[in-house]
This record gives C-alpha cells, structure tokens and sequence, in this order.
C-alpha cells in the first residue's frame, strides 16, 4: 500500500488503476480451467481494478493506485526482501555508513532510462533535490527530509548527509515515492502522465477512468520481461473483477473483498493468495475542531465501535488490532493491545455525557469506494446508538485526497500500506505535527510524541529505536487520534495460467518475473 494512503474495497481496499479494454484477446483460460498450452499463450496479462490512478509520477503522487503502475515502470537504490524483509540493493549495489550522518552509495552501472538516458549519481542528484524542494510540494517529502545534502563523488558514487542520524534512511529509499525519474523527461514533460524510469515496463498509454497500458522494456538491465504488455483496467465493481477473472478477460485482482470469496473460492481456474500484511486501516479525528480536539470526546467514539464485529465480517482479510504500528511493521510490541479502547457501549455514552457533546451532526468524510463506504455505514450506526451523530459525505477517491489533507471534516477513515515496513514512517508522516496538510490528516499535533518518534528517526541504533517507537505507539493510541478499525491480510486471485506472481506483505507485486503458461 509503499507508506501511502490506500483505497477501498468491501474488504479492506481496493488498490490501483488504470487499463486497457479489449483484454479477451489475451485470454487463456476460463472458469473451467486453463486448457491452452504455453505456445499458445499470448504474453499479456491484465489487471482489473475499481479506481483509477491519480497521477504517474513517484514525485508528485501517493496513492496506491497510482503505487502499482509506478512499481512497474520505474526502480528504486534499494528494496525490501518479500521473504525476510530485509534491505537489500536494487539500483544500489552497495553502500557504507562511515559516520552516523553520512551514506556512501555505490550505483549500478551499464542502466539506463526508458527514454535511452544513463541512470547516474547525476540522475539520483536530480531526483533528490527536486523531491526535497519544497516548491515541488511532494506528497511525501516527509519522506526524504532528514536529508541535508546529496552530492556526486564520481558517475557511480552518491554521498548523502543527513541532518541528524536517520535509522529508516534506506526503509526510506526503498519506497517508491523515491523511485528514481530521468532528468531529462522530467524537465521536457509531464511525468504525471508520461512516466519514464528504469524498470521492466515502460509507459504505452493511458485512457483517463478506462486503462493504462504497459509495454515490456526491451533493454531493461535485468533482463527482458518475459511479458509483453500489461493493462491495468478500471472496472465500475467488485463484482466486475470476479466476473472477468472468471470469464479469463482479466488475470488478476487484489485486496479481495469479503462477500466475494466464496465465489472466487469456487473457480477452478483461480489460485488464491492471503498472508499478513502491513497496511493498517483507521477511523480519524480531526483534532482541529471540537468536539474531536476533547479526549473524552474520542474515547466515546472509540468505546462505541464494536471492530471484532467488523473484524469478523472481513471473512478472514483483516486482523483486529488496537496497535496502530502492526505486527508486521518494525517497532511493534504485543503490549500495545492491552492499550487502547475496547467496545463498551455503556462506557462510551458515560464519556459523552462527560464531554459535553450536544448531538449536534458530525461530518463523516468518506471516499465513494466500496470498502470505505462499509466501514463508514458500520461505524456511523454504531455511534448513533451512543448518540454520536455522523453524517456521511462522499466524495471521488483523488478529491477526497484534496478535501481530507485540507481538514474539511470533522470524521474520517483511511488507511496507510506501510510498504517501508517501518514505524517511524508510519507514525511519522501519519501523526507528527510538521506533517500537518499533508499526510497528517488527522491534524494530530502533540510535542511529546513529536520528540519520541523524531528520536526514533535520528539514531542508527535499531534497538533503540524499536523502545522509541513502542513508547510513542503507546502514546497515541491512549490519545486516540485515530481508532485502529483492522491490520489488513494482503490478498490476490490470480487466474492459474498466470506463474511467477509474488505477493508481498506490503500489498505491492511486482510483474519482471512474471509469465503465462
């Protein structure tokens, strides 16, 4: 979900975008089972999603929608081990920490851009500065902020300097935000909507609400993919992927949705693939106004909501949870359950006396994708049998964005994919004050958590910082900015013909290895 906001689906979200029409020409099999033989097998595969992406370029963009077409199409220094979770070079081949506020990075030579420039300390330079700069604006700068300098030693050499110590820098650096661009297309053109890295896949087309079409990068570093083109298709519904997964006209769907497992369960032609994730779901205060800025306020809202029901209705996709860092992220304690707020209707209505709240309506902002629609009717009917009165606004996934960063409400839910697996980028983009109009949305403003999760950020020493960490989790849940509603299982349906597909606990998945049979 790539420490990003994600979207939707009845389950727990529904990620992505994008894709081409006229898919059946790339079919191979069908809800009777995969009959054709890998000669006959076109080389395409297509992915069928409910929303759109919102932009293409890992600068400008944080979305997961937007995260799956840009895993494709570009790289970053270093990435993530599915299997240990562990760093481990990408276009990075090697680096050393001489001193705790420097990072010497050796690159990869012989790489080079989809449009034929070489990827180089130049280029890395370039990318950095302009992610940093704050007239860029990125979405996710918090991301790369504790950089203070990034300077060229040699074509293959980088030397970063941080202000202060920074443990997650190469969590940070594997994340696709820090995707590596060209200079020279980002200068010439719109990367939002011309995408040009280094990756597998290289950019063909895309038809705004219908498609994005991938080609495979013929003179990619690690080998030609063996598939030749790859489509993203925006699709009205869930019910919509089962129904092209089964009839063979999509390959693959995420993030699967309750109430359709047990047809997708049914389809001999389809493998299913569920594991813990990482992406952590949540409803949120916005701590600007009353009555949300009153504790006892948010301890009502968070005693009335009965999430083991909602856990329950998730079919085995969500994991309840009162921890907001997850079991799956770095810096998570087990005693973090024993904090928090447990349903208690009748506790929840003594808080709200307390609190002062009139009954008056609450606007609930919810984005107008299946999932969050759920969880925000569950939730809503929840409240009103303590006497919270939310009122449900939805709006368009990319507005919704806009409106919520702006704090034009008064509840919220959304939800953070944690692809860095690290909790100080987690908590820090999600609840650190400095990050307020940003990815803050909850507007969370507290100096004591600040100073935890800041501390956690400027030291190299792990164990310290998994202490840091667990403190500050601690803190906030008991604060209650916002009420951990699940911890997501990541999960895919993938059409049999389709091998080599690898789900990460990030949600993220990754096409280079990837055939038809």
């Amino acid at each position: 979900m790539r420490n990003k906001w994600l979207l939707g689906t009845l389950s727990a979200i529904t990620i992505s975008s994008m894709a081409l029409a006229g898919c059946s020409s790339s079919t191979s099999s069908s809800a009777s089972g995969n009959t054709n033989s890998a000669s006959t097998v076109p080389q395409e595969i297509t992915y069928a999603t409910t929303t759109d992406a919102v932009g293409l370029s890992p600068i400008q963009t944080n979305d997961n929608a937007s995260a799956h077409v840009i895993d494709q199409v570009y790289e970053t220094l270093f990435k993530r081990n599915p299997q240990t979770m562990a760093i481990e070079p990408d276009l990075a081949v090697s680096y050393t920490n001489p001193d705790p506020l420097t990072w010497i990075i050796k690159l990869r030579k012989g790489v080079k851009f989809q449009d034929g420039t070489p990827f180089n300390a130049d280029a890395v330079k370039y990318d950095f500065d302009k992610f940093r700069d704050p007239k860029t604006a990125a979405p996710r700068a918090s991301l790369l902020a504790s950089i203070d300098t990034v300077t060229v030693q040699d074509p293959y050499t980088v030397v970063i300097k941080t202000k202060k110590p920074y443990g997650a820098l190469l969590a940070a650096l594997s994340h696709d935000n820090a995707s590596i661009v060209s200079p020279k297309a980002d200068k010439a053109g719109n990367l939002n909507k011309q995408p040009v890295g280094t990756g597998p896949f290289k950019f063909v087309e895309w038809v705004p609400g219908d498609h994005i079409t991938l080609a495979a990068n013929k003179d990619y570093w690690g080998g030609t993919p063996k598939l030749q083109k790859v489509t993203f298709k925006v699709v009205p519904d869930v019910n919509t992927e089962v129904s092209m997964l089964q009839s063979g006209q999509v390959q693959f769907i995420d993030n699967l949705a309750a109430e359709t497992l047990p047809r997708l369960q049914s389809m001999s032609n389809v493998s299913i693939t569920k594991k813990d994730g990482t992406p952590m779901y949540y409803f949120g205060f916005n701590m600007d106004k009353a009555p949300m800025n009153n504790l006892k306020f948010r301890q009502a809202a968070a005693y009335a909501i009965d999430r083991s029901a909602y856990v329950k209705q998730l079919g085995g996709l969500g994991i309840q949870s009162n921890s907001i860092i997850g079991p799956k992220v770095f810096g998570y304690d087990p005693s973090a359950e024993k904090e928090g707020y447990n349903f208690d209707p009748a506790k929840a209505k003594q808080l709200l006396k307390e609190s002062g709240y009139n009954g008056a309506p609450l606007k609930m902002l919810v984005a107008n994708t299946p999932g969050y629609v759920k969880m925000a009717q569950i939730v809503q009917a929840q409240l009103k049998q303590v006497g919270i009165n939310a009122q449900i606004s939805l709006l368009e996934w990319g507005t919704f964005l806009d409106v919520s960063k702006k704090g034009d409400f008064d509840l919220t839910f959304l939800a953070w994919t944690n692809s860095t697996a690290d909790g100080s980028e987690l908590l820090y983009p999600n609840l650190d004050s400095k990050n307020i109009n940003a990815s803050n949305v909850v507007r969370y403003n507290n100096p004591a958590f600040d100073k935890l999760v800041e501390a956690s950020r400027e030291t190299v020493d792990q164990n310290q910082r998994k202490t840091l960490l667990d403190e500050a989790n601690k803190m906030a849940i008991n604060d209650a900015p916002m009420i951990v509603m699940n911890h997501a299982m990541v999960s895919a349906a993938v059409d049999k013909s389709v091998k080599g597909f690898k789900l990460d606990p990030t949600g993220q998945w990754f096409l280079n290895n990837v055939t038809r049979e």
